[in-house]
């Protein structure tokens, strides 16, 4: 679910605890968080409601007013629409792990992941591979960096995210770049090649 910044940085102060969607199917469950630009937001509660009974104050908690919200949600035709009840959870932990340095033993646990990662893709060890990519073309189109090894865009993206759950790579507004922490996991994967 996509978010303005404006309604973030309503969510992280407090000031915006509502959001309304239309959707044919639901897209959220209670209990669940997405990340974002501003850090983890959870789903406290995902109800359909009719349109109609929507208040003022309902309106103003989801970051404007019934007008706008009700213009908003009728463009969409198709599908109910749901109130989903938010609120900001904290900063997306992959941030303060990408500047964490492993400890030796940690170090030999993530270099033993990325290994199985390998030996259960189907395109053979990636995960170096694209690492040194990422070190050696920062901030490069995904589809560029994916085309040099000879995969598509979706999957080369997938393959960084697996990274990025890693703490070894971050995502700029075009690109990627290594993170502290992939840097040391790259230089120690080129130690012992």
């Amino acid at each position: 679910m996509k978010f303005p910044n404006a309604v973030l940085d309503g969510i992280v102060a407090g000031r915006i605890d509502l959001a309304y969607r239309r959707w044919t199917r639901r897209m959220h469950a209670p209990g669940g968080r997405q990340r974002t630009s501003v850090g983890v937001i959870a789903f406290d509660a995902v109800d359909q409601v009719d349109p109609a009974t929507i208040t003022e104050a309902e309106a103003v908690r989801a970051g404007g007013d019934l007008a706008t919200l009700h213009d908003w949600l009728g463009r969409k035709q198709t599908g109910e629409v749901y109130r989903i009840q938010v609120h900001f959870a904290g900063a997306d932990e992959r941030v303060a792990l990408r500047d964490a340095m492993p400890e030796p033993d940690e170090l030999e646990h993530l270099v033993s992941t990325l290994a199985a990662m390998d030996r259960r893709s189907s395109r053979g060890a990636w995960t170096r591979t694209i690492l040194k990519l990422i070190k050696d073309h920062p901030a490069e189109l995904a589809e560029t960096i994916g085309q040099s090894i000879g995969w598509e865009k979706k999957p080369f993206k997938a393959n960084v995210r697996r990274l990025k759950e890693l703490g070894l790579t971050e995502s700029l507004p075009t690109g990627y770049q290594l993170s502290p922490r992939g840097a040391e996991v790259l230089s120690r994967l080129e130690r012992t090649s």
